[in-house]
């Protein structure tokens, strides 16, 4: 059997999800300032003692 391995490219990667640009893994582009908002509300959580998680 033959598998062919096809890439998206970063371009047609945002036009097939456009609300979701979370392209960090991808691209290399880390921290995101969705990944910032979510890691400044756990770490606010840990520090007030919530335990709920940092996202929705």
């Amino acid at each position: 059997a033959q598998v062919q391995v096809l890439y998206q490219t970063l371009e047609n990667l945002h036009k097939a999800c456009p609300h979701h640009l979370g392209d960090w893994y991808f691209s290399g582009n880390y921290p995101t300032p969705g990944g910032n908002k979510v890691v400044n509300r756990a770490y606010m959580n840990w520090v007030e003692g919530k335990n709920q998680r940092a996202y929705v």
